[in-house]
């Protein structure tokens, strides 16, 4: 299942170093290369299972001077179990209503994201991205991609999670919500329904994206166990030991 063989030679590019938006004082730099053509889905494939992720057509992977914090990680499904945080929200979150949709980007999504921004992300580069910026991250995908819509009895959407489907999973691309219903952890609801999803379809990962342990905006990510880390010896087990007790942890966002 690890094997995905590709039919033609791919260029790969080093981005410019910046500053890191994760670990201040650091710089972040990336290995990028576009997924297009008729093997975009194959060499998409290939490199989410080495590590990667997508971005618009771009699959990229950190590749920073003098850091390796960025550790790409997949949950297991087969083997998930919600922990006490997790069952509680939801708990909480029983009415709403689930449901997927085609990647198409809306206005109603817009606001949301934009409020969602303004709110956590304030002074970032998402922070000033307009409607057409929007519809560009979510449907410029060469690859199956769609969307998660969680909505309220009154059909008020609460949040929003953009997903990509692949052969042996379902990868997370960015989810955002409503910042005033922050105590209601939607973002963890949207990764416990991706789990239970994928195990509908009898997938056996969710791809996380990337753990960073000194960021606490990713540190909720090891609520999700077991869960898998990229490495030099491929998808290892990364040790409970190691990792953050659930309860306490804050949410953030799929990178």
């Amino acid at each position: 299942m690890d094997h995905v063989p590709l039919k033609r030679p791919h260029f790969f590019f080093t981005t410019a170093p910046l500053p890191c938006p994760y670990i201040a004082g650091r710089l972040e730099r990336k290995i990028v290369t576009e997924l297009n053509g008729p093997d975009a889905e194959s060499l998409h494939e290939a490199l989410s299972r080495a590590g990667f992720r997508r971005s618009h057509s771009i699959a990229y992977t950190p590749a920073c001077p003098g850091c390796s914090a960025c550790i790409p990680v997949r949950i297991v499904v087969g083997d998930y179990r919600p922990g006490r945080t997790t069952r509680r929200v939801c708990r909480a979150n029983a009415d709403l209503a689930v449901r997927i949709v085609p990647a198409r980007a809306t206005a109603e999504q817009y606001r949301l994201f934009n409020r969602y921004q303004e709110s956590r992300h304030a002074g970032g580069d998402m922070a000033l991205m307009g409607f057409y910026d929007y519809r560009s991250m979510v449907e410029d995908s060469p690859i199956d991609t769609f969307l998660v819509e969680f909505r309220t009895a009154d059909g008020t959407l609460m949040a929003v999670c953009l997903t990509d489907r692949m052969s042996d999973g379902l990868s997370a691309v960015y989810s955002f919500f409503e910042p005033d219903a922050a105590r209601q952890s939607l973002g963890t609801l949207a990764v416990h329904w991706l789990v239970q999803e994928a195990a509908r379809c009898g997938l056996p990962f969710v791809y996380l994206g990337y753990w960073i342990g000194e960021s606490r905006k990713m540190v909720y990510k090891t609520r999700f166990r077991p869960l898998e880390a990229f490495g030099p010896n491929g998808w290892v087990l990364l040790d409970p030991a190691a990792m953050p007790t659930e309860d306490g942890l804050p949410q953030g966002d799929l990178r």
